[in-house]
C-alpha cells in the first residue's frame, strides 16, 4: 500500500473516533514532531502530514495555540503543519511566525501578502529574516510592519532599503526612535534623519555618529522648503486604530500593551490604545500628549491601569516620540508621578474627564 493510500485510510479511520480522542492523538503527534527526526523521512511525513492537517483543522482554537507553542522551534515538524499554523489567528501564529526554522522566504512573502496585519507584523519581527522579505515589507510602505522592520535589528536590509526606511520615517513618526538605534544607519543616512527628529534623538544621533551639530542645523534651515510631514498619515492613524479594535476584540488589550507599543517606536497605537482602553476621546487622549506639564498623561494612565513604576518610563519615550512633549522638564515629571499615589483610578479618570473637557 503507497503512503498516500496509508494516510488517507488513517485519516478516514480518525475522523471516526469521538472528539476527545482525536484531540489526544494531535497532542501525542505534537509531541512527536516537536522531538523526532523520523518526521524526516519522506515516507514518514507523507504518511503522517494529512492526518496531522485534518487533526489539527478541526481542533479547537486553545489547543491549536498549544500546538503551535509546542511546534515553533522544532526542526522535525511537518511543514504543511506548521504553514497552516502561521496562517491560523494570530494568538497561534504569533511564536511559529517567530521561531519556525521550517518557514521559508516564500511562506514568509505569502503571508505578507494574504495574512492579516498582526501577522505582517509579526513577520517584520522576525530573528534574522532575510533580505527579499524586508524588500517586500519596504516595497509594500504599511507604516506600522515598516514600524516592527525598524526594530528589528536582525533583519538582512541592504542599503537601498536602509535608505528607504529613512525617508519613510519623515511621515511616518514611529520609525524615528528605532532607525536612530539601527545598527545599519550610515553617517550620511544619520544626518538625513537629524533633520526631521526631536531634540532627544538629535543629541542620540549626534553623540553615536561624528557629526556637526551647527552644520546640521544648517541643513535643517535648507530642507525648510520640503515641507516635511511632522504629523502622522490618515492611513497610519486607521491602521493603528484598526489593529486596536482587534486586539480589544479578542479581549487581548491591556495596558501592557502601552508600554510595548512606545518601545516599538509607535506613538499613534500607543494613543489608539489609550483611547480604547480609556474611552475618552482621541481628541482628548492628543490634549494629554501635547500638554504643557504631563499631569493629563499620568491621569489617563491611571485611570486604565498603568503601574506607577511604568509611567517614568512611558512619559520618557512618549516625549522622545513626540519631540519633547509634554513638557514640563524633571520637574513636571516628578509632580505627574506623585498622581498615582493621590489618586484611585477611578477618581483618576473623573479628572481627566474633568480637565479635558470631556464632562
Amino acid at each position: 500500500m503507497s503512503a498516500a493510500a496509508i494516510a488517507e485510510s488513517l485519516v478516514t479511520l480518525v475522523r471516526k473516533r469521538p472528539q476527545r480522542e482525536r484531540d489526544g492523538l494531535l497532542a501525542a503527534l505534537g509531541e512527536l514532531g516537536a522531538t523526532e527526526p523520523a518526521f524526516a523521512r519522506d515516507k514518514v511525513r507523507a504518511t503522517l502530514e494529512p492526518l496531522f492537517l485534518d487533526l489539527v483543522t478541526h481542533a479547537e482554537l486553545e489547543l491549536r495555540r498549544r500546538l503551535a507553542e509546542r511546534l515553533a522551534g522544532s526542526a522535525w515538524a511537518p511543514p504543511g503543519v506548521i504553514r497552516f499554523l502561521a496562517a491560523d489567528d494570530i494568538e497561534v501564529a504569533r511564536p511559529v511566525i517567530a521561531e519556525s526554522p521550517l518557514l521559508q522566504d516564500a511562506d514568509l512573502l505569502k503571508l505578507l501578502a494574504e495574512a492579516s496585519a498582526e501577522h505582517r507584523i509579526e513577520v517584520a519581527g522576525r530573528h534574522g529574516l532575510a533580505e527579499p522579505v524586508a524588500a517586500a515589507i519596504i516595497a509594500a510602505a504599511e507604516p506600522a510592519v515598516l514600524t516592527a522592520l525598524a526594530a528589528n535589528v536582525s533583519a538582512a536590509i541592504s542599503e537601498a532599503d536602509m535608505a528607504a526606511l529613512v525617508e519613510a520615517s519623515r511621515p511616518i513618526v514611529g520609525l524615528r526612535a528605532p532607525l536612530s538605534r539601527h545598527p545599519k544607519l550610515s553617517d550620511s543616512m544619520a544626518r538625513r534623519l537629524y533633520i526631521w527628529v526631536g531634540d532627544q534623538l538629535r543629541q542620540a544621533i549626534a553623540e553615536r555618529f561624528e557629526v556637526d551639530p551647527a552644520e546640521l542645523e544648517r541643513q535643517i534651515e535648507d530642507a525648510v522648503g520640503e515641507a516635511v510631514a511632522v504629523h502622522p498619515t490618515v492611513e497610519l492613524i486607521e491602521s493603528e486604530r484598526k489593529l486596536v479594535e482587534k486586539l480589544a476584540a479578542a479581549r487581548q488589550l491591556r495596558s501592557g500593551y502601552l508600554l510595548r507599543a512606545l518601545r516599538e517606536g509607535r506613538l499613534v497605537l500607543f494613543e489608539a490604545a489609550l483611547v480604547e482602553l480609556s474611552g475618552f476621546s482621541a481628541e482628548a487622549i492628543k490634549q494629554a500628549g501635547e500638554a504643557p506639564s504631563p499631569d493629563l498623561l499620568a491621569l489617563a494612565c491611571l485611570a486604565v491601569g498603568v503601574d506607577r513604576s511604568a509611567f517614568p518610563t512611558i512619559l520618557e519615550l512618549v516625549r522622545d516620540l513626540n519631540q519633547g512633549r509634554p513638557g514640563g522638564g524633571e520637574d513636571g515629571a516628578r509632580t505627574a508621578a506623585a498622581i498615582f499615589d493621590a489618586y484611585a483610578p477611578q477618581t483618576a479618570k473623573a479628572t481627566f474627564a474633568r480637565l479635558a473637557g470631556e464632562v
